[in-house]
Formats: structure tokens, C-alpha cells, sequence
């Protein structure tokens, strides 16, 4: 097995992650061992699930399997909106726990700002406080819901999981992120799945070229040498291991700022508040796990 190559990032509440993490979304459930078990082969230690993905147990069954001590493996999942109220909160974690197999959850993520999110959070920080969880955070939230939450809730999250690319490099967010420290994840940190427009950049051919790699590493060690957290997915053994080969090249000052002069303003993921009304009312089939 490959040693883990990843640096840490520390957050905000003194926890350790890996800056590089395996995500699983849209995985199929009965492909998500293997995957996993790969990416841990090849020296990944942090890896990204959900409720909403299907896919817990495969991750537990790869982590009870690959061999590494459990304090080696970074494990985030993210509650469900829909699991996050009330009395259902506390069952939907304890779920997520026994489908990792484990009996602690190193980051655990309220998935959307559906619905009443204040008491979805304020679940999480019971959970956190109770110890199942070693750090919690939110995902999709733009900084209007990061603030309101700030100034509501106790536990300041430690990240917050958000669609990030040169074409939308979340400045602004930044901004109100850095006054309380919570790190930025990058969710489809190469600008989607099934779309290729931003690695098909001529810029970032270019910069390939010039560094004799791919378009996914030169963006990916954009995002890293900005202190983003990345949870790139994919199912292909050689793009899962390209993926974490980021540390033996190092981006330019020039290279950063023409990369960013990619930014367009806008996102690839637009939310409306008809898409949040049906994810409120969302349950996923977190049982029908294979």
C-alpha cells in the first residue's frame, strides 16, 4: 500500500484533515468498496460520502478492510436535510455511524440550507458534543446562510463544502470564511462531471504541457496552493491515482493569477428555491444500501 501523500489542513477546532480526499458521489453502491479500497492503495486517506449517496456501508466495508488504523482514515458524510430535524437527527447519525462501521465521524455535514438548517445544525452540535462527531460543517450554503447560522449557533463550523473552479472561485465567500477560519471544500473542484469545458481550457493545456501533466492535476494544484480542501471523484483506477500525484510540481504566481482570470462569475450548480423545496422533501433510501 502506497504512503499517504496528502497534506493536512488543521481546522478550525483543532481537528486534521487530509487536503486531498476520494469522493463517492455517484458511485453506485456496489461498486463504492473497490473504489475505495483503490483510492487507499494508492495513498488517499480522507474520503467524502453522504447519506443522500447511498454508499455508506461501502465506504465502512473498505475502511474494515484496507487494513489502515481507523485513526488513519478521515471520514466525512453529510446528513440529509430531510434527516436533520428533531428527533429524526439523532437517529440519522447514529445510522450513519452503523453503516460506516464506526463509532465516530470525523466530519459530519449538514448537505443543504433547506428548510429550518438552524435546528438541522444545531443537531449536528449535539452530536459533536456528545463525541460521535470530531468536527462538524455545512454544504451549499451561500454567505447570507453562512452568516445567519454563525450568528445562531453555538459550535462555528469548521468547513463548508460548496461547488469551487476557476470558472466560480467563491471569492467573495472566501472573504467572510477567513474571518472565522472555516475552510473551504471543493465539491466537482474540476468543474463537473460530463463537463469538460475548464480542462479543456486552451490555458490549462497549456500549463499541462508546460508541467508534464494533466489538466485535472495542473487544477487540482490550483485549488491545493490556494489552501482549498478537493474531494475529486472518479472510477477509473488511473484518474483516482493522477488525482492525489499533485506534490512534485508547483504552480508560478503568474500561472495562479492567469488561472484565475478564468473566473466567469457565475456556477455550473444553480440553486432555486424550487430545488430546495425538493430536496426538503427528499428521503433517501439509506437502507437500500447493497
Amino acid at each position: 500500500m502506497a504512503n499517504d501523500s496528502a497534506p493536512t489542513i488543521t481546522l478550525n477546532n483543532g481537528v486534521d484533515i487530509p487536503q486531498i480526499g476520494y469522493g463517492v458521489f455517484l458511485t453506485p453502491p456496489e461498486e463504492t468498496e473497490r473504489a475505495v479500497l483503490e483510492a487507499f492503495e494508492v495513498g488517499y486517506r480522507h474520503v467524502d460520502t453522504a447519506q443522500a449517496y447511498r454508499n455508506e456501508e461501502g465506504v465502512g466495508a473498505a475502511v474494515a478492510a484496507c487494513g489502515l488504523p481507523r485513526e488513519d482514515v478521515f471520514l466525512t458524510t453529510k446528513v440529509w436535510i430531510s434527516n436533520a430535524g428533531d428527533e429524526r437527527a439523532a437517529r440519522s447519525i447514529d445510522g450513519s455511524l452503523r453503516r460506516l462501521g464506526t463509532d465516530y465521524i470525523d466530519l459530519m455535514i449538514l448537505h443543504q440550507p433547506a428548510g429550518d438548517y438552524i435546528t438541522g445544525y444545531r443537531k449536528l452540535e449535539d452530536a459533536y458534543r456528545a463525541g460521535k462527531l470530531r468536527s462538524i460543517g455545512i454544504s451549499n450554503f451561500n454567505a447570507a446562510e453562512v452568516q445567519h447560522l454563525i450568528d445562531e449557533c453555538e459550535v462555528m463550523p469548521a468547513l463548508i463544502q460548496t461547488e469551487c473552479h476557476p470558472y466560480f472561485p467563491q471569492t467573495e465567500l472566501k472573504k467572510l470564511l477567513a474571518q472565522h477560519n472555516i475552510a473551504l471544500q471543493a465539491w466537482y473542484p474540476l468543474g463537473g462531471r460530463g463537463n469538460d469545458s475548464i480542462m479543456g481550457e486552451p490555458l490549462i493545456g497549456e500549463l499541462a504541457k508546460a508541467h508534464g501533466k494533466s489538466p485535472a492535476q495542473v487544477i487540482l494544484r490550483w485549488h491545493v496552493q490556494q489552501g482549498n480542501i478537493v474531494i475529486p471523484g472518479s472510477k477509473t483506477p488511473s484518474h483516482i491515482a493522477q488525482n492525489i500525484e499533485l506534490f512534485d510540481f508547483a504552480l508560478t504566481d503568474e500561472e495562479m493569477a492567469r488561472i484565475a482570470a478564468l473566473d466567469r462569475g457565475d456556477t455550473i450548480y444553480h440553486r432555486t428555491p424550487e430545488l430546495l423545496d425538493q430536496y426538503l422533501h427528499f428521503v433517501p433510501d439509506v437502507d437500500g444500501q447493497e
